[in-house]
């Protein structure tokens, strides 16, 4: 019989908990958590799912696409209008490499402690007003 999992966590290392949670919490809207400190900050959706962001003294970004520094996770985050997301999140401070290889489907970017996350095209857009 197969394990039953459910993902409830996911964490990131990074050199600035507090700017990285930061980062991601005006990306995605969810709320930082009122436990967070300068060494573990974390941000929790409404079902319970938490992003934790956690310092690593001689924290080093990865490198993508090459990997003399893996990536160490990837995220993807499905979104309504690829530019539109774009901007928003390059206005947020995270950055597009040149190397992209998703076309019209999804975009490539480094959050502001260098890991890679896509924003992907949803396939069923949200209905706009």
């Amino acid at each position: 019989m197969a394990v039953r999992m459910r993902l409830t966590a996911i964490t990131l290392d990074c050199a600035d908990p507090m700017a990285l949670a930061a980062f991601y919490r005006d990306a995605t809207g969810l709320p930082l958590d009122p436990r967070s400190t300068e060494e573990f900050a974390g941000l929790r959706a409404e079902d319970g799912f938490f992003i934790g962001f956690q310092r690593v003294e001689g924290y080093r970004p990865p490198t993508w696409p090459g990997q003399d520094t893996p990536q160490q996770l990837h995220a993807d985050f499905d979104v309504d209008d690829l530019d539109e997301a774009e901007a928003a999140v390059l206005a947020l401070g995270a950055t597009k490499p040149a190397h992209q290889s998703g076309g019209d489907r999804w975009r490539v970017f480094l959050d502001p402690a260098g890991h890679p996350f896509c924003l992907t095209l949803r396939k069923n857009p949200t209905p706009r007003a």
